[in-house]
C-alpha cells in the first residue's frame, strides 16, 4: 500500500516537472523507479529519435501500435510523465507521448526556437518516422494546447481531432490575477529555490496530491538547474498568440475538444470563450474545482470524458 502511495505521488510531482538529478542519490534513485513502475502499469516504453537539426527527442510509446495514433503535448516545466498515468485510461489509442524539446530528456539547445509553430513542426518530423503522420488525434495541456492548435492549423488535412486541456496562446482572453505584475524575474512559473517549487505545485492545482517534501526536492532541483533555458522559452512562449492559426482549425471543421479547470490560476478559465468563438464547432467541458492539469488532479474524469467524445466522433 505504501509503495502504491508513493508511487502515484511521485508520478504527479514528475507530472508537473520532469526528473532529472537532485542531490540526494537514494531520493533520486527511488523516483526513478517509481516513475518506471508507472510507465510499465501504463505500457509505456521509452525510446529516442534524432531530428535532421541532430537534437534528440525522447518519447513514451505504448505496444497498442493497432489502435488510433493520439499525440499527447505536455505544457511549460512539464514531461512526458504529465499523462503517464491518463495513459492507463488511454489504452485503446496508440499513444505517442514526446519529451518537448527542451524539457525531460530531450535536448535542450539554449538558442532553439520554442515557440509553438516550431514545437509543431519537430513533432511533425517524429510523427512522419512514425509513420502514423496522416492520420493522428492531437492533445495538448497548456503550451501544450497551443503547439496543438499550431499543429492541426500546419497539417489540417492530417489531424482527425484535437484536445485542448488548459490551452495557451488564446492570449486577448488576459491574464489571471494571479499573475499580473509577474515577470522574468518573479513569476511563479520560475523557481528560484526548493521553497519556490512548493509554492508553484500549489499554484499550479486546486487539489494538489500529496507528495513528501523529499521527492519534490528532487524535481525542484531539475528546475533550478534549466531555470536560465525556462525563462528564455517562457519569454517566448507568452508572446506567441495562436488565435489566427486557430481559424484554420475552424475551416477545416476538425472537432475539438475544450476542457478546463474552473479554478486554473495559470490561465484564465474565461478563456473558453474565445476558443469557442474561433472554433465554433469546439465542444467544452468545464471541470469543478480543479486547477490547470486535469489530467494529473482528475484522472478518470478526464479520460472518461475525451472517451466518449472520440465515441461522439463515429457517429
Amino acid at each position: 500500500m505504501i509503495l502504491k502511495r508513493l508511487s502515484l505521488a511521485t508520478l504527479l510531482a514528475a507530472s508537473v516537472v520532469g526528473c532529472t538529478t537532485a542531490p540526494n542519490t537514494l531520493a533520486v534513485n527511488t523516483t526513478q523507479k517509481l516513475i518506471q513502475y508507472e510507465r510499465n502499469k501504463s505500457d509505456l516504453t521509452t525510446k529516442s529519435f534524432t531530428l535532421a537539426s541532430g537534437d534528440k527527442l525522447v518519447y513514451a510509446e505504448n505496444g497498442n501500435i493497432a489502435g488510433e495514433p493520439l499525440l499527447l503535448i505536455h505544457g511549460f516545466g512539464g514531461n512526458k510523465d504529465n499523462f503517464t498515468r491518463i495513459a492507463d485510461e488511454l489504452e485503446g489509442y496508440h499513444l505517442l507521448i514526446p519529451d518537448l524539446l527542451g524539457f525531460g530528456e530531450s535536448s535542450k539547445p539554449m538558442g532553439a526556437d520554442y515557440r509553438s509553430q516550431a514545437q509543431a513542426t519537430r513533432l511533425h518530423e517524429l510523427m512522419q518516422a512514425k509513420g502514423v503522420a496522416s492520420n493522428i488525434h492531437v492533445g495538448g495541456n497548456s503550451m501544450g494546447g497551443a503547439i496543438s492548435v499550431a499543429y492541426a492549423a500546419k497539417y489540417p488535412n492530417d489531424v482527425k481531432s484535437l484536445w485542448l486541456v488548459d490551452s495557451a496562446g488564446f492570449w486577448s482572453a488576459g491574464v489571471p490575477k494571479s499573475l499580473e505584475g509577474a515577470t522574468l524575474e518573479n513569476n511563479p512559473l520560475l523557481i528560484n529555490s526548493k521553497e519556490d517549487f512548493y509554492d508553484m505545485y500549489d499554484f499550479v492545482m486546486y487539489k494538489p496530491p500529496y507528495i513528501p517534501k523529499s521527492v519534490k526536492a528532487v524535481f525542484a532541483q531539475e528546475r533550478l538547474a534549466n531555470r536560465e533555458l525556462h525563462a528564455n522559452i517562457l519569454e517566448q512562449i507568452v508572446t506567441d498568440n495562436v488565435e489566427e492559426r486557430a481559424k484554420v482549425i475552424a475551416d477545416y471543421n476538425i472537432p475539438t475538444l475544450v476542457v478546463w479547470g474552473d479554478k486554473d490560476q495559470v490561465i484564465k478559465p474565461e478563456t473558453v470563450k474565445v476558443i469557442k468563438d474561433i472554433i465554433p464547432q469546439s465542444q467544452v467541458i468545464m471541470m469543478k474545482d480543479i486547477g490547470h492539469v486535469p489530467m494529473v488532479e482528475a484522472v478518470d474524469q478526464t479520460a472518461e470524458d475525451y472517451k466518449r467524445f472520440r465515441e461522439g466522433l463515429k457517429k
